[in-house]
């Protein structure tokens, strides 16, 4: 259960819509991190370190604001055809941050949860993963959902085979399968399905990010790279949300 917001909390910068209509589950695609260091004559990896920054500013905000969930879209499994050197840049500076942000977490009621595959990831940064996941477990504010070495087809070939080996071994029949039944296999399975999904960078398309999860989910696309989005672009993008019609392929009835 959340708590109540403190006076430093109740203070920030808050969207203009209330709070009841803001989302639950926020996800995010970073992208432009690279980009907005190109365009400063900078290497890639000095984009990826400011990009860190934002994530910083990202989950804080999105915790003294009450949302329940954060996803991001940190490593896809795609990622792994970039420059070896940028790869294991990427990896040492999610180990770190890992290690730096930990306690903050603990203290700020944050849990952390990762989606994705374990392989090929360094053993050290899924020894940093597990070991933030350990000590967040008993952190009720809200979930810090982070996508590492994740891709949606992956996760639903995951599930599927989950399923063919319990309907192989007699556990399931295969008429009992269904949306529910599928979607408990899934990386996500508890979570709710986001609400929100942000781009950054300009960039009109799902990536193989989530696509299960966010079939009703409204989207936001911002031409503001990852490392320029900050505390008034989020709060723009729930504003957004919260001025959508959500009908789930239903009907707004008629007024008066």
């Amino acid at each position: 259960m959340s708590q109540e917001p403190t006076s430093a909390e109740s203070s920030i910068k808050r969207p203009t819509a209330p709070p009841e209509s803001w989302p639950k589950h926020v996800a995010m695609i970073m992208d432009g991190n690279g980009r907005w260091a190109a365009e400063r004559d900078q290497p890639r990896i000095f984009g990826h370190q400011q990009g860190a920054n934002t994530v910083r500013m990202a989950v804080e905000h999105c915790r003294a604001l009450g949302i329940e969930a954060l996803t991001l879209y940190s490593f896809s499994s795609e990622n792994w055809k970039r420059p070896q050197a940028e790869i294991d840049a990427l990896m040492q500076l999610c180990t770190e941050h890992l290690v730096n942000e930990r306690a903050s977490m603990v203290k700020n009621g944050i849990r952390l949860r990762w989606i994705g595959r374990e392989s090929p990831l360094p053993p050290s940064v899924v020894k940093e993963l597990r070991k933030t996941e350990e000590a967040t477990s008993g952190c009720e504010d809200m979930q810090l959902v982070l996508a590492i070495n994740y891709g949606s087809r992956d996760e639903i070939v995951d599930a599927a085979r989950s399923l063919a080996t319990d309907v192989a071994e007699g556990r399931v029949r295969p008429e009992e399968i269904d949306p529910d039944l599928l979607e408990s296999r899934l990386y996500t399975a508890g979570l709710p399905d986001p609400d929100l999904l942000i781009r950054t960078a300009g960039e009109r398309r799902l990536s193989n990010y989530l696509l299960w999860q966010i079939s009703y989910a409204e989207l936001h696309v911002t031409d503001l790279c990852w490392p320029d989005f900050d505390l008034d672009a989020l709060n723009d993008a729930i504003d957004d949300f919260a001025s959508r019609k959500r009908r789930y392929g239903g009907i707004t009835p008629a007024s008066g």
